[in-house]
């Protein structure tokens, strides 16, 4: 089962100095220990606004990451806590409390910018936390997502008006939460009671009017509408009146709490161990620890480089990675398999071709399972070649078990017949008969003997040539037989030594049809199975990209029952955008498919001995079954 670890306290995970950012080695051993999927939630917020309080309820705790009670900022860089998901089994849940933002101790503002940054790439619930109410003040101080578009990009390159990385941005943002702590105003709006979220979307209606100020208003509202699909809001009222109490509350009892604040407290944590989704990254790519490491060391390496995170290079070196510790996975899982499954020697070369399909084709399911974005399916093609070479291993040794077991058996039941002939029993009037009936006697013996595997019958047939000058001495000796006699016989044991060299050449030609057979069987299962992820892939795609084209029109609606029709009007462009990827998406049905599949199968049908011209056929029969799906 995946592993998950359950820290009894949060670590630093990102130091900030104010000049480099550095990533806490330990904190990433951590990480890299996390199998399971992850839950990431990452609080931002001005400093002294009491997000670490939140955080540390999420982990189930009164006390965890730093409160602090003075007017200095308490955390720095970005602290992490991972602990086993309480609603999701087999999931981890990782809390990131970042520093302060706004600390005027700080040396560079552009540091707040990246931490912000980092928050939304790294997270898949972003809570943002502040105080007393959202309002115009509120949305200036978040003008960090104002400069999300200069601080990452989703795409390595971009169209020259930058409409296609905009509108990605979408995919892999994650879901936005306003907490507004110390709440004190009535949730009503023209007299009339609402709810947290409409209050919310309220303060993100853009203000009427062209004027700089008003433009300026409006641009983080905008961003919020246009990158995070889904919202939602939490307004809390004071934890208590008691300033004491309140500088030390970490240490507070609940029934010493505002009964109003803990039903809000345990509201905002139920809702995110409910909805707070499994982060994932582009096409349903899901993230567990280990894949949460390496993104938070691209990121800060690339950011420490003084270049611009990018997602699809974070997941090309994320790819990279995992593609290859895939291959590995699935070549383990191969070996330890057949390692299970087989006896050598086998009774025959059938039953280890099968058990070698069985466990390939498992294998390629475990590497299905655990890579993606396997583009040119280079990676796939490693595999084939490692589970070809081990094969031809496994191959190997049955036949080495094989000949070591029929020679040592073969030995000890011709022992007596080899014994008789030194000993010159059959060179006697009347010998021949004797010796060809020891003969048979041993042939059916061995015959009888249970186990022999592959080789049974080219030992036995070894041993058999070798009596042949024999047995033509010994004949030649019998005074008993007449010359028409001995031709006779001489010309009987040319006929049987020609039969039984004609049923060791059956039996080979017979292993060799096998064979090809097998081969053709493992080119079709890696052509099935890359099919399958191949039409997971394309639907995942369309999924998202119609998830995307439905946000963009109900952000263009929003904006044209608001009255800003230009506004509306320029969205026209990513909305055209969207649709026909959607279209090409759609259009490509399986020609797509069959191009990837025509290359790959070509690619590995020489590694596997498989006529080129099978491949086509292969192909357009995998295809024809997708079609009719």
């Amino acid at each position: 089962m995946a592993s998950g670890p359950n820290m009894m306290d949060p670590i630093c995970l990102l130091e900030n100095d104010d000049e480099l950012l550095s990533v806490n080695k330990e904190a990433l051993q951590i990480l890299g220990e996390i199998s399971q999927p992850v839950v990431v939630v990452a609080i931002v917020g001005l400093y002294r606004t009491g997000k670490s309080y939140l955080m540390n309820r999420l982990a189930g705790q009164n006390r965890g990451f730093p409160l602090g009670s003075t007017v200095q900022s308490e955390t720095k860089g970005i602290w992490m806590w991972c602990v086993p998901h309480p609603c999701k089994p087999n999931h981890t849940l990782v809390l990131l409390d970042t520093e302060g933002l706004g600390d005027v101790e700080k040396g560079d503002p552009k540091n707040d910018s990246w931490i912000f940054a980092l928050a939304v790439l790294l997270c898949s619930s972003f809570v943002y936390n502040n105080m007393n109410t959202i309002n115009h003040q509120a949305l200036e101080q978040l003008h960090y997502v104002t400069e999300l578009t200069e601080l990452i990009r989703a795409k390595s390159s971009q169209t020259p008006d930058g409409v296609e990385d905009s509108t990605a941005f979408v995919s892999f943002f994650p879901d936005f939460i306003w907490t507004v702590r110390d709440f004190t105003l009535e949730l009503k709006v023209d007299g009339q009671p609402i709810t947290e979220d409409e209050y919310l979307e309220n303060a993100l209606k853009l203000i009427p009017g062209k004027n700089p100020k008003a433009q300026a208003s409006n641009l983080p509202r905008e961003r919020i509408r246009q990158f995070f699909p889904r919202r939602k809001c939490f307004v809390f009222d004071w934890p208590t009146n008691n300033k004491e109490l309140l500088a030390n509350i970490e240490k507070v009892p609940e029934d010493q709490l505002d009964p109003k604040f803990q039903e809000q407290t345990n509201n905002f944590c139920s809702y995110i161990y409910a909805n707070a989704r499994t982060k994932t990254l582009t096409e349903g790519i899901m993230v567990t620890g280990k894949r949460l490491r390496t993104l938070v060391v691209t990121y800060v390496d690339t950011i420490n480089s003084g270049a611009v995170p990018c997602l699809e290079n974070a997941v090309t070196t994320l790819a990279q990675l995992e593609n290859s510790a895939a291959v590995q996975k699935a070549a383990d899982h191969y070996s330890e398999q057949m390692a299970q499954r087989v006896s050598f020697p086998t009774d025959t070369l059938q039953e280890l071709l099968e058990a070698h399909a069985a466990c390939e084709r498992e294998a390629t399911a475990v590497f299905m399972e655990h890579s993606f974005k396997d583009d040119k399916q280079e990676f796939q093609k490693n595999l084939v070649e490692i589970i070809q070479n081990k094969k031809e291993d496994f191959l190997m040794q049955n036949e080495k078990a094989s000949l070591k077991y029929c020679q040592t058996k073969l030995d000890q039941l011709s022992k007596a017949l080899m014994e008789s002939i030194s000993a010159g029993t059959f060179s006697v009037p009347g010998g021949h008969g004797l010796y060809r009936k020891a003969k048979e006697i041993l042939e059916r013996e061995y015959h009888q003997v249970p186990g022999k595997g592959v080789k049974a019958n080219e030992v036995l047939q070894s041993f058999l040539q070798a009596q042949v000058a024999i047995e033509k001495s010994i004949l030649q000796a019998d005074k008993a037989l007449t010359d028409g006699e001995k031709a006779i016989a001489e010309e009987r044991a040319r006929k049987e030594t020609a039969e039984k060299e004609q049923e060791l050449l059956e039996q080979k030609l017979q292993e060799q049809q096998q064979e090809m057979e097998a081969q053709n069987r493992s080119l079709q299962d890696h052509i099935v199975q890359l099919t399958e992820k191949l039409a997971r892939e394309r639907e995942n795609l369309l999924r998202q990209q119609n998830m995307m084209l439905e946000h963009k029109l109900k952000v263009q609606d929003s904006l044209l029952s608001e009255g800003f029709r230009k506004k509306s009007e320029e969205m026209n462009a990513e909305i055209s955008h969207l649709k026909n990827m959607i279209d090409e998406t759609k259009n490509d049905d399986v020609s797509w498919i069959a191009v990837a599949l025509n290359k790959f199968g070509s690619e590995i049908s020489s590694l596997l001995s498989v006529p080129a011209n099978l491949v086509g056929h292969i192909v357009r029969g995998v295809s024809s079954l997708f079609k009719k799906k």
